[in-house]
């Protein structure tokens, strides 16, 4: 059978596979076996799938993610979450919707030492979803909120989607970090200005707080200053060039534990469930990686990715409309599949025809994870979605999914400003010192 036939059919099975809540992870290794062991032999399928998975758990480049997922892990477990909540409310409570406000800002500093979506989602709703309720916010906008501010996670560094895109395309793990600051804060505020307009036009959504004196706020401050401290030193030392990635997710992990015993918030069995959560979280990723490495090989071999990137510069279009044709495809995936099954699928497939079209792959990754953030709170999937029903169980689905339509919006817009305007993610990179 032609090689190609059988990449195509291997995506195929590979997507009906992710359908079928097969652990993303095992389902790339399978078809990457069964699909190399046909094309090339089984021995060579089997072959392959040994020294891939021996060379992903012994890279030292990969020690980056337990180190990151460790930090975020700690720094939940020292209660930093309700913290940047309590902080954010003393400066934006007295605005209507404030409380929703003050979750976005939270969710967007949490997110600055987490690096997950689902985390981020669930740290933060813990805490603001029982307050808004408290408050007689409407279910739909104080989900909504939640669950949208909770995909900051992989944007703003540090993210697991920029460290798995940077490893699958070689590109600096730090650099991707930088690119993300920018972007990340615009659609964080974009997400306040969504509020702002929301209750402006229906006021029942939200009421206004009692508001905080001057004393309050800069008594509130010292609550974001651990939290502001540990990722001042983890984004400064990468633009510096004081030590690598993986260097700066074990500085970071050190400066969360650090500042979990100092304060005496974290508590022995809080720093148990904490490595418990981030071996978890870790051995996942790590799997994934295994198993997208297979897949990898096996897509080559197939020789999908040079014939796309030869039909991709044939088509009478121009770079950009090209790329407006990729984004759609990773939009529509993102609707039924987990951001990082999209991303360990399709950057092997497409990453060749992005470098021959001549677009900066820093820029691509910022958009990519854009995009993909952008299924975790579509349906079906929604990731998040699903993560805000677990922590309120007595909202309906299709109210959740409601309140985040409007969100979605102001990540299009990001990410429209984004394509037009890409200094905003190159930028900061493109300053390193290293």
């Amino acid at each position: 059978m032609n090689p190609v036939i059988v990449g195509i059919i291997g995506i195929i099975v590979l997507i009906i596979l992710f359908l079928l809540r097969l652990p993303v992870g095992f389902a790339l290794a399978l078809v990457g076996i069964l699909g190399f062991g046909y094309l090339v032999s089984p021995e060579a399928g089997f072959g392959i799938l040994a020294r891939d998975v021996f060379h992903v758990f012994s890279s030292y480049s990969l020690t980056v993610i337990p180190m990151f997922v460790l930090m975020g892990s700690i720094a939940s477990a020292s209660g930093m979450s309700r913290r940047l909540y309590e902080a954010s409310y003393t400066l934006l409570g007295r605005l209507r919707g404030g409380l929703a406000m003050a979750t976005v800002a939270g969710c967007a500093g949490f997110a600055a030492i987490c690096g997950s979506t689902s985390a981020t989602a669930a740290a933060m709703g813990k805490v603001a979803l029982p307050e808004m309720k408290r408050y007689n916010y409407a279910d739909s906008l104080a989900t909504g909120c939640v669950a949208a501010a909770g995909s900051l996670g992989i944007l703003i560094p540090p993210s697991t989607i920029f460290i798995i895109y940077g490893i699958m395309t070689e590109q600096s793990i730090g650099k991707l970090f930088l690119a993300g600051i920018l972007p990340g804060l615009t659609l964080a505020t974009l997400f306040i200005v969504v509020i702002m307009l929301l209750c402006k036009q229906n006021p029942e959504l939200a009421p206004a707080g009692t508001g905080s004196n001057w004393k309050d706020k800069i008594s509130g401050l010292v609550g974001i200053i651990e939290t502001l401290s540990l990722f001042a030193m983890v984004i400064i030392g990468l633009f510096r060039g004081w030590f690598s990635p993986t260097q700066a997710g074990g500085a970071g992990a050190a400066g969360a534990l650090l500042i979990g015993v100092a304060t005496r918030r974290l508590t022995w069995q809080g720093f148990l469930n904490a490595v418990k959560e981030a071996l978890r979280i870790t051995c996942m990723v790590m799997i994934i990686v295994a198993g997208a490495t297979v897949f990898g090989h096996f897509i080559a071999v197939a020789k999908i990715p040079i014939l796309l990137a030869d039909w991709v510069i044939g088509l009478p279009l121009s770079p950009m409309a090209i790329m407006g044709f990729i984004i759609f495809i990773y939009l529509l995936g993102g609707c039924f599949m987990d951001a990082l099954a999209l991303i360990t699928l399709t950057i092997p497939i497409f990453y060749p025809a992005i470098l021959a079209l001549g677009f900066n792959p820093i820029w691509f990754g910022v958009i990519i994870v854009l995009v993909t953030e952008m299924g975790v709170i579509t349906p079906p999937v929604g990731m998040n979605v699903y993560v805000i029903k677990g922590i309120a169980p007595d909202v309906p689905l299709q109210t959740i999914f409601k309140g985040v339509i409007p969100f979605l919006g102001a990540q299009l817009v990001t990410a429209a400003i984004l394509i037009f305007f890409p200094q905003m993610a190159t930028l900061l990179p493109g300053l390193a010192t290293y």
